[in-house]
């Protein structure tokens, strides 16, 4: 099951949604972009409290990654995080550690999942043989691929596929989330809303067509 969590109205502006998915309108919500207060925190997590970590989450660009600590929470069982991401996203928060950021959110989760045993940054292959979460942020790819308002890495969506393939062909998967993208507010141009509108198509016709992984 896909669901898309909107907080900026990006999957609008790139005109995407595809049929049968579950849109969560988030934009109303204040207290969100890039940085998280203990008010909208609960606010999200009561927008997706019916939702299981199991399937693959879409959760806007970016700016808000933060969201995949509110997924994990939902993890009943010992596993690791297999992050792809151009950032490492654990740094000490900015205001403490009351406001959760998109760029302290794995930091988060270390102190407050006991469940999560191990976090790894773009793994070609994760050891031992516990459950995977894999979180996605687009900005891990080479700007020919993706457009963000972050600095991107140099990956390939094959790159990036077959690796998320030799996670899963050891471990079971838990859920999937995917950030990424950039919004005509900070700067996005067609081409650029067409180029991640095209990317997304790719990801979720893999991501539904691959068992293991659609939840």
């Amino acid at each position: 099951m896909h669901t898309i969590l909107n907080f900026s109205g990006v999957y609008d502006e790139e005109s995407w949604l595809p049929e049968g998915v579950r849109l969560i309108d988030l934009s109303p919500l204040e207290g969100t972009n890039c940085y998280c207060d203990a008010a909208a925190a609960e606010a999200v997590r009561k927008a997706i409290e019916d939702s299981p970590a199991g399937g693959i989450h879409w959760i806007d660009t970016g700016d808000y990654h933060y969201v995949s600590l509110f997924w994990m929470e939902k993890i009943a069982v010992p596993f690791c995080l297999a992050l792809f991401d151009n950032h490492p996203d654990d740094q000490a928060g900015a205001f403490g550690e009351q406001i959760l950021s998109c760029g302290s959110w794995v930091k988060a989760a270390r102190g407050s999942l006991p469940l999560m045993e191990a976090d790894y940054l773009n793994p070609v292959e994760i050891p031992g043989s516990l459950p995977a979460y894999l979180s996605i942020d687009l900005d891990v790819l080479s700007p020919e691929f993706s457009r963000t308002d972050w600095s991107q890495g140099d990956m390939s969506p094959d790159e990036l596929l077959r690796r998320v393939e030799a996670i899963a062909s050891g471990h079971r998967i838990l859920g999937v989330d995917i950030c990424g993208g950039i919004t005509t507010a900070k700067g996005a141009r067609p081409e650029d809303l067409a180029a991640n509108a095209r990317l997304r198509t790719r990801l979720y016709d893999y991501f539904s067509n691959h068992p293991p992984l659609s939840g």
